[in-house]
Formats: C-alpha cells, sequence, structure tokens
C-alpha cells in the first residue's frame, strides 16, 4: 500500500494542481500587468494552447499504453520474428503499420522507442514515425473531407508520404549503422521484458512514467507553438510568398512552427488554398506530421542530436523536392 501512495501520490497531485491553474486563469483576469499583456492575444495563446494540448493528449494516451503493452507482454523473438530481412520488404512492412495504428507522432515515438529496444532495426523504426502519421485511415479520411473538390489532394499527399518515407528509410539503411538511441538498454529494460503477476498495474505503472516523460515536451512545445499563432497576424501569414520555390519554404516553415495533428491540419491547409499552389500545400500537408516542433522535441528525448539532424534534414529535402514535382500535375 505505501509503494502504489507513493506511485501515484505526484503525479495525481500535479494533474490536480495543473487542474487548478486552468480554471483560475480561466475564470479570472490577471490582478496585474494588464498594460503589458494584451487581453485579446493572450485569450487567443490560452486557446491555442489548451487547443494543440487536448488535440495531441488522445494520442499520446494511446501511444503509452501501447507501449506499456509492448515492454510486458511482446518479447525481443516476437518481434524479430516479424520483422522483414530484406530492406525493402522491411520499409514497405513499416508503411503498412501505420494502417494498424492510426495515432499522430506524438503517440508513435513511445511505440517506436519500445520496439527498437526490443529489436527492430532504426531504418524501420524510421519509416513508421514518418508514415504512420500520414498513411493511416483517419488523416485520409480527414484530407478527403477538407479537399471534397480536389480529392487528387488526399491522394497525392498519401503518395508523397510513402514515397519520401521509403526514400529517407532507404537512405539511413545505407549510411546509418550505431545506434542512435540516445539511451541504450540496460539490465532494468531487460528485468521488464516478461510479464509481471500483476499485468494490469504494470502496464499502468509503464503508460503513467512514458506519459510524464513525453508531456512535458508537449507541453512545451505547445506553449511555444502557441505563443508564435498568438503573435503573427493571420492577415501577413496569408500575404507572404507567391513565388513557386518561396511559397513551398513558407509552408514547410509553417508547418514546424504549428505542429498540427495530422488528423486535423488539413481544414487549415485548405484555409489557403486561394493564396498558395497545390504543391506548397502538399508540403504543408506532408512534413508537417513528419517533422515539427514538438515531434522534434520528442526525438531528442529519445534519439541522439546528430541523427535527429539528419533525420530532418534528408525528410525536408525530400518533401520539398516531392511537392514541386507533383505541384506540376495538381
Amino acid at each position: 500500500m505505501p509503494t502504489i501512495v507513493m506511485r501515484w501520490a505526484p503525479p495525481l497531485l500535479g494533474a490536480a494542481c495543473c487542474a487548478m491553474i486552468y480554471r483560475i486563469l480561466a475564470t479570472r483576469p490577471f490582478p496585474f500587468g494588464q498594460n503589458l499583456l494584451h487581453t485579446g492575444a493572450f485569450e487567443e495563446f490560452r486557446l491555442l494552447f489548451l487547443g494543440i494540448v487536448l488535440e495531441a493528449l488522445p494520442f499520446i494516451l494511446l501511444g503509452v499504453i501501447l507501449s506499456a503493452v509492448l515492454q510486458l507482454v511482446v518479447t525481443e523473438q516476437m518481434v524479430q520474428r516479424f520483422i522483414p530481412r530484406n530492406p525493402a520488404a522491411g520499409i514497405l512492412y513499416a508503411c503498412l503499420l501505420g494502417l494498424l495504428f492510426p495515432v499522430c507522432e506524438c503517440g508513435m515515438i513511445p511505440i517506436i522507442r519500445r520496439l527498437m529496444r526490443k529489436g527492430m532495426p532504426a531504418y524501420i523504426a524510421t519509416v513508421f514515425i514518418l508514415a504512420g502519421p500520414v498513411l493511416n485511415p483517419i488523416t485520409y479520411g480527414s484530407t478527403y473531407m477538407a479537399f471534397s473538390g480536389q480529392p487528387e489532394m488526399a491522394y497525392g499527399r498519401m503518395g508523397l508520404a510513402f514515397v519520401t518515407a521509403s526514400a529517407v528509410g532507404l537512405l539511413l539503411y545505407r549510411f546509418t549503422s550505431a545506434n542512435p538511441l540516445r539511451h541504450s538498454l540496460d539490465g532494468q529494460e531487460r528485468a521488464h521484458t516478461h510479464p509481471p503477476r500483476q499485468l494490469l498495474a504494470g502496464i499502468l505503472g509503464h503508460a503513467s512514467d512514458e506519459f510524464f516523460e513525453m508531456g512535458k515536451y508537449l507541453i512545451l512545445g505547445a506553449g511555444i507553438t502557441a505563443f508564435v499563432q498568438a503573435a503573427i497576424e493571420h492577415e501577413s501569414l496569408r500575404s507572404i510568398g507567391q513565388g513557386e520555390l518561396s511559397s513551398h519554404l513558407f509552408m514547410a516553415g509553417l508547418a514546424y512552427v504549428l505542429s498540427l495533428c495530422s488528423t486535423s491540419d488539413a481544414f487549415v491547409a485548405a484555409s489557403f488554398s486561394g493564396q498558395f499552389s497545390m504543391g506548397s500545400l502538399l508540403t504543408f500537408l506532408v512534413l508537417g506530421p513528419m517533422i515539427d516542433f514538438k515531434g522534434t522535441l520528442m526525438l531528442l528525448s529519445v534519439f541522439k542530436t546528430r541523427f535527429v539532424l539528419i533525420l530532418s534534414a534528408a525528410t525536408t529535402m525530400a518533401v520539398l523536392l516531392g511537392a514541386i514535382v507533383l505541384g506540376e500535375f495538381l
């Protein structure tokens, strides 16, 4: 009993404190600093921040629960048995996994860290991280609905995501050999390989630890993202860049900063359809779910910095090149 209290009391008290702080900020104005803080801007920041967090929270919960199940139920032998030896087949296998795990990058990273510690090769794990948030039925459906009059955008998004993830996976397979994980497997991880007597308690314990570890990066990323969105005038966003290359670069930067979930970013992209080319909108739709600000923070918590930089650069170049080519046919 004391062990359970010590384990669950800090996160429960922390969650209660966050709820109380939110209620205070939501119902009462600040008693000081009114001249330094514009009320409208702060209200927009608060709504954007809560929107980003609440949008990503279900997927993080799903991701950490699946990660805990993988840790306690799935063995290294099982992982190695189902992974193809051929690199091309392995990349195709990773792309198809997105159909089975329809979660965004926030939920992908905890799952992938666990699978890599059980023997999944880095290049297959990377393809899964890149392709999973886009190549799933939920993302396809939201894109098709957002561009109901242009179904080719949904097809182009799926195709470009598949090609980009495959190309980056082959590149990593060819040029990376060292373990990219920031923390290697230790004795404590091996001890948790076999399911404990109380399986449900073990799953909840692992999920709780991983949730609070991933959650701090989500909160930081959401705060910075909401600040940028609240600080920049929306009209100025729509008036920047009419050139072919500049529109792609602007949309790439916007996707990185906004850090939207892959299940809802299509509606944001559709609002720019009158000002930007279809190719630049594809850049926004494909690059955002693969590499964005909050995702980068979470990747840096799991992978080494050099690996994250290589992954980000390769993904960005592949998306930009593919979107420019596809834009000629849309």
